[in-house]
């Protein structure tokens, strides 16, 4: 197993603040796919196989500055998008917002990984249309299982084969945060917030619990990965 990495510069055209900035990083990212016919990706049901982290570094202020540089990063399973991505990406000089002016590409192999850390929220959803957070459910056992669910299902669609799994890929979660993380999109005019967490997951060791965790960092923990949502960083033995 590998993944790839599209390690971008932006140039910001003016002021973004940094609520705004994961809609329009998705934005600018989907609409480069359209540039080469990769905009089924979005358009399609189901998963994208893909996750992009925040501009860095975030400025005390939470406002990207005009005329500076920030760098993000891009990450897929999926070589064919990535490749597609490095070209569009720099092509489209028309966004009023930002320009991306780099992307190198890396390739990731499978490494055994000791722990997870989310740069970006981990978005859930539960039963009730809303979003896992402690005050909204509580319950880690729920979290854990549907994190599991969301990682093998994610294999599984990609790879088009079944794993044999005998328990859960995460041994230990913690939550990193006193109060819910957001991500801010808009739709039909509609502000609308994904409310996410941030943790740190000890995955189990076996062969098929890292292979979960290897997707999640691939591709984004939980849900919303197009949007930013459940970057992880993954600590390990390269």
């Amino acid at each position: 197993m590998r993944y790839f990495e599209l390690r971008c510069k932006a140039f910001i055209k003016r002021d973004i603040a940094f609520e705004k900035s994961f809609e329009l990083l998705s934005k600018y990212i989907s609409f480069s796919m359209y540039q080469e016919g990769k905009g089924e990706v979005h358009q399609k049901e189901g998963f994208k196989y893909y996750v992009f982290g925040g501009l860095l570094p975030i400025e005390k202020e939470k406002v990207y500055k005009q005329g500076n540089l920030y760098s993000f990063t891009i990450r897929s399973l999926d070589e064919a998008l990535m490749d597609t991505l490095q070209t569009t990406l720099r092509q489209n000089i028309n966004n009023e917002n930002l320009l991306v002016v780099e992307a190198h590409k890396k390739i990731i192999s499978q490494f055994f990984i000791t722990e997870l850390y989310s740069a970006t929220p981990v978005i859930v959803s539960i039963s009730n249309g809303k979003y896992w957070t402690t005050n909204e459910s509580g319950d880690i056992v729920q979290l854990q299982r549907q994190l599991h669910e969301n990682a093998e299902k994610k294999y599984q669609s990609f790879f088009g084969e079944s794993l044999h799994v005998n328990q859960s890929f995460i041994q230990l979660i913690e939550i990193k945060n006193k109060v819910p993380q957001n991500i801010l999109i808009t739709k039909d005019g509609k502000s609308i917030r994904f409310f996410g967490n941030k943790f740190k997951i000890v995955p189990n060791e076996d062969d098929v619990s890292q292979k979960l965790a290897f997707v999640a960092l691939a591709c984004g923990a939980g849900e919303k990965n197009s949007y930013g949502g459940g970057f992880m960083l993954g600590k390990g033995i390269r």
